[in-house]
């Protein structure tokens, strides 16, 4: 799968590394409503040009899962930062 890294040059594995952890900083530093969306561009990163789309459940599954997921905020991140702020896009 990973077969392209062996033809690279130090230099084409250094760009590739930096371009993985530009990728993976952006979406580590989601905040907000940005955490709930599809990352496509993330995935883009990789060799293989796939654009695979989510099964997506029905509202009243998805919406037990966002509420899981939010739960899942304050036990794994107790004193993060809040906010009151309004979705606005």
């Amino acid at each position: 799968m990973d077969e392209d890294l062996e033809g690279m040059s130090r230099e084409q594995l250094t760009a590739e590394v930096r371009k993985l952890r530009a990728g993976i900083r952006a979406h580590r530093d989601s905040t907000g409503h940005e955490l709930c969306w599809h990352h496509p561009a993330l995935w883009g990163l990789l060799p293989e040009k796939q654009d695979p789309l989510p099964t997506v459940p029905e509202w009243p599954e998805f919406i037990r899962g966002c509420v899981r997921y939010r739960q899942s905020l304050d036990e794994q991140a107790p004193n993060a930062p809040r906010t009151t702020g309004p979705y606005d896009r």
